[in-house]
């Protein structure tokens, strides 16, 4: 399997890429050209930065890539990766993917951003994967999905409630690192990569 995690010029790259390849056994091939992120089997769309540099990177193949999700092609978006996901953000300008109905928006907490562990908590739709007891989240911004049956997973802080895991297809959001997760962060990735492109 040849796995293409985009370079998006915002990612947290490293760790990501040597946790994909541990969960998988699978050739990760990092990848700048947003017009060639879907030469592979699976497009990973990575975690840390902000909105508006991402979804302009993203612009002028939003339109390709939100097709080719829809039909079916495997992805996962990982913190910001899972943002791009839907249609807008309240973090700044421009337009997500959109394929995933909803909008993100500054999470309702007295304190962020919102680094360090919480507990998961799967949604009774949820499949039955191994759920890590908690995750290593660094957000500020979280999704808000208009579609309960988009969301797998969620995490309460401070009482505001957010998805931790979406998937559309078989595309897979999650708002933590699952890659600084632990050994079950790592495990869990595996599971959604087999998940999605079997």
């Amino acid at each position: 399997m040849r796995i293409t995690l985009l370079d998006l010029g915002v990612g947290n790259l490293h760790s990501l890429e040597k946790a994909l390849a541990a969960a998988t056994n699978a050739e990760v091939v990092v990848e700048t050209d947003v017009s060639r992120a879907l030469d592979g089997e699976l497009v990973v769309l990575p975690g840390v930065g902000a909105f508006t540099p991402a979804a302009t990177r993203l612009a002028s193949f939003r339109g390709e890539i939100r097709k080719a999700l829809a039909d079916g092609f495997p992805c996962i978006g990982v913190c910001l990766g899972m943002q791009l996901l839907f249609e807008s953000s309240e973090e700044g300008e421009g337009d997500g993917i959109g394929l995933v109905p909803g909008r993100v928006t500054k999470l309702a907490t007295a304190r962020t951003p919102h680094m360090g562990w919480s507990p998961v908590r799967p949604a009774p739709h949820a499949p039955a994967w191994p759920w890590p007891r908690a995750v290593y989240y660094a957000h500020s911004f979280a999704c808000r999905a208009e579609r309960q049956e988009d969301v797998l997973a969620t995490t309460t802080l401070e009482g505001d409630t957010f998805p931790a895991v979406v998937r559309h297809a078989n595309t897979v959001g999650c708002q933590f690192h699952p890659e600084k997760s632990s050994a079950e962060g790592v495990a869990l990735l595996g599971t959604i990569v087999r998940e999605v492109t079997t």
